[in-house]
């Protein structure tokens, strides 16, 4: 009897040495950092794979078990998804056509979204509106129109208000030469009426332009480090600071092209932005613009939108050791701690 009770005894221990050792305290701190201050990410174009796949029709759509995206409600429980800035886009050939009337079916699928699964999304118009959500267990739903020709010329677009990044590509001819005299119209109006100034798509001389004209602080929803990846997608060294000295935000984006320049990448390829912007502009300038269902091609470990805790792992791992230091917390931007 001996020998068979002890043979049990012995397996137990192992098994709970093993889990002792392999047991990752970063992935633990990770997700109770998580728990404790909500991770925002700037840009997620599920709501374009509803149109795309579905055709805006999301009785024809489970958000719970739907494979065909980034994203679905699982994915986004697994990776602490607190609030998300929902992309309204609709292509660029809409415009002087239909883009407002599509614009508006896009704003419409994220607030159906939120209407159809209420115990995973709340739509947000606030800050006090994200923290809500989060107290609930919910993610926070907001909106980001992508692309000035949404607007048609009510205050003018941004192809007829500024030059984009294609301008800097030699593949698109530049027409204003950087913002035109309507174009800071619309800063200011924006400004006044509390519309955030999302630059991801711009030129880099409206970059500068943009940032010297508003009175307000500007985010990049979905841009990365040009000096790691020299994309024109990415923002310059001298443009971060200029963000910095705005109280602006940069949420580094995942899309392979814009992480290496290549169709390869990988998360740690991903941290390095992160560590090039915490070392030229500081932490409180850093956030998370995945832009998943918006690419084809995303990094190794970053397959999907439950792989955030992994990057917060990583950005930790190099942060600090354990336990967790107040250093170690400067490698989050304010609105994560």
């Amino acid at each position: 009897m001996a020998g068979m009770t002890g043979g049990p005894v012995l397996w137990w221990g192992l098994c709970a040495l093993w889990l002792c050792c392999t047991a990752d305290p970063l992935k633990d701190r990770a997700l109770r950092l998580m728990a404790e201050t909500p991770l925002i990410d700037g840009h997620n174009d599920l709501p374009w794979q509803m149109r795309k796949q579905f055709n805006n029709q999301l009785n024809k759509a489970d958000l719970n078990s739907i494979q065909t995206t980034h994203t679905n409600i699982p994915k986004i429980k697994e990776g602490r998804l607190a609030a998300q800035f929902w992309a309204a886009y609709v292509p660029c050939d809409t415009q002087y056509k239909d883009a407002v009337r599509q614009t508006l079916e896009q704003i419409d699928v994220v607030h159906r979204m939120c209407q159809k699964y209420p115990k995973s999304f709340m739509f947000a118009r606030s800050s006090q509106d994200i923290m809500e959500a989060f107290a609930q267990n919910k993610t926070a739903g907001l909106i980001g129109v992508e692309g000035g020709h949404s607007i048609d010329s009510s205050l003018g677009t941004l192809r007829t208000m500024a030059d984009n990044w294609l301008v800097d590509n030699g593949s698109d001819p530049p027409v204003n030469n950087g913002l035109s005299k309507f174009g800071i119209q619309v800063i200011h109006e924006m400004n006044r009426i509390g519309m955030m100034l999302d630059l991801a798509h711009v030129s880099e001389k409206v970059m500068d332009q943009a940032l010297n004209q508003s009175r307000a602080p500007v985010i990049f929803s979905h841009s990365s480090a040009y000096a790691v990846c020299p994309h024109k997608r990415n923002v310059p060294d001298h443009i971060l600071q200029k963000v910095k000295e705005k109280n602006g935000i940069v949420m580094v984006n995942f899309y392979n092209e814009y992480v290496t320049c290549s169709q390869t990448a990988n998360l740690s390829q991903v941290a390095d932005h992160f560590d090039h912007i915490k070392r030229v502009a500081g932490s409180s300038i850093i956030g998370f613009g995945g832009d998943y269902d918006g690419v084809t091609r995303v990094p190794q470990g970053l397959e999907d939108v439950s792989k955030y805790p992994d990057l917060v792992v990583e950005l930790l791992r190099r942060g600090c050791g354990t336990p967790l230091t107040a250093d170690c917390r400067m490698m989050f931007p304010s609105h994560m701690r």
